[in-house]
């Protein structure tokens, strides 16, 4: 069965889902919590036990790609707020342009010397000595707002040159991204993975995004003993809000890849573990949520995604999966496989 395409009857199945999701979310909190996490059977087989993962090299380059990739996101939004500051600050540029201009022309046209005597000459000292003050005041201030103008004309200067270092950080960065999307695409490559297509889009809603620090594993796992990290969280109560309910592991001790490390989870495809093949609803299921994972990848932090033979990796899309052994948990046939970042 090929993984990347659906059925009529298959795209009918996904129906049900939406529906049971819409009612699930009708439910009251407490309620909602009593099916949120699943406990199978004891003999249940572990799709963790066995589960095939992608190489300790691969997930190190598809992390590189995300790091690199948010900082080009950081310099560009940086360089926006700086063009925006730069318009700005050339409209204020010629007006202050203008005032300095009006100020040298008074400065040339008028005599303090001259204005005083004549005022004096009026025959009221005291309106001679108020204007004194006023004219004392009026070169105070001049002074003031000249020193004013050439500051803020300097800091114009300032953020030009700074947006341009911005751009020169920014053609780095997009290097550097490039480099580590390329290294992904190598090592994938080294392992037979090719270009495949993916789950149609899902029809559950969107997640809500994540918001905060996510720094080491130090939440506790609702789903097995062990702890996970905030974003990893996140993205498990947000698929299990839209509706993704059916049995779910998270963390496992590991030498490598995500679960030892409280950044992945595997979210069965049958309703109360992980079994065989999944086929009919259980393979819509499946389908719709690696779909989700996907379209929320940005908002949930996914770092691949792995479902069916086949692996979505944000550098490089969906993948035909190398790490398959023939067996429905190291194909991942009966189980989607979530991986965060850190």
């Amino acid at each position: 069965m090929n993984a990347g395409s659906s059925s009529p009857a298959r795209a009918r199945g996904t129906r049900p889902f939406l529906s049971g999701a819409k009612r699930l979310l009708s439910l009251p909190i407490v309620a909602l919590a009593g099916v949120v996490f699943l406990v199978a059977p004891a003999s249940q087989s572990s799709a963790q036990e066995e589960e095939g993962n992608v190489s300790e090299k691969l997930s190190e380059a598809i992390s590189a790609y995300l790091d690199a990739k948010d900082e080009l996101a950081a310099l560009k939004q940086q360089q926006e707020d700086l063009e925006q500051e730069l318009d700005d600050s050339e409209a204020e540029s010629a007006e202050l342009q203008a005032e300095l201009e009006k100020y040298a022309y008074v400065a040339s046209t008028t005599s303090d010397f001259q204005s005083t005597a004549a005022l004096m000459a009026s025959g009221d000292p005291q309106d001679a000595i108020a204007a004194m003050e006023l004219l004392q005041f009026l070169g105070e201030s001049r002074a003031d707002r000249l020193n004013e103008l050439v500051t803020r004309l300097a800091e114009i200067e300032a953020t030009r040159e700074t947006l341009a270092d911005n751009i020169e950080q920014q053609e780095d960065a997009t290097e550097e991204m490039e480099a580590a999307r390329d290294a992904a695409a190598r090592e994938l490559a080294a392992s037979g993975g090719d270009d495949a297509v993916g789950p149609t889009a899902s029809d559950a809603p969107a997640a809500e995004p994540f918001e905060g620090e996510s720094n080491g594993c130090t939440e506790d796992d609702p789903t097995n003993p062990g702890c996970l990290t905030p974003r990893t969280l996140h993205a498990l109560e947000q698929a299990q809000i839209v509706g993704f309910t059916r049995y779910v592991k998270c963390y496992r001790p590991s030498s490598f890849g995500e679960h030892g490390k409280g950044r992945a989870c595997d979210f069965a495809a049958q309703p109360d573990g992980f079994g065989g093949d999944a086929g009919g609803d259980d393979y819509d299921y499946g389908q719709n949520l690696a779909a989700w994972f996907v379209e929320n990848a940005d908002a949930l932090g996914v770092q691949y995604v792995i479902w069916y033979r086949q692996i979505w990796m944000p550098s490089s899309g969906w993948k035909s999966y190398s790490g398959a052994y023939g067996d429905p948990n190291t194909d991942h046939t009966n189980h989607v496989h979530l991986s965060i970042r850190s």
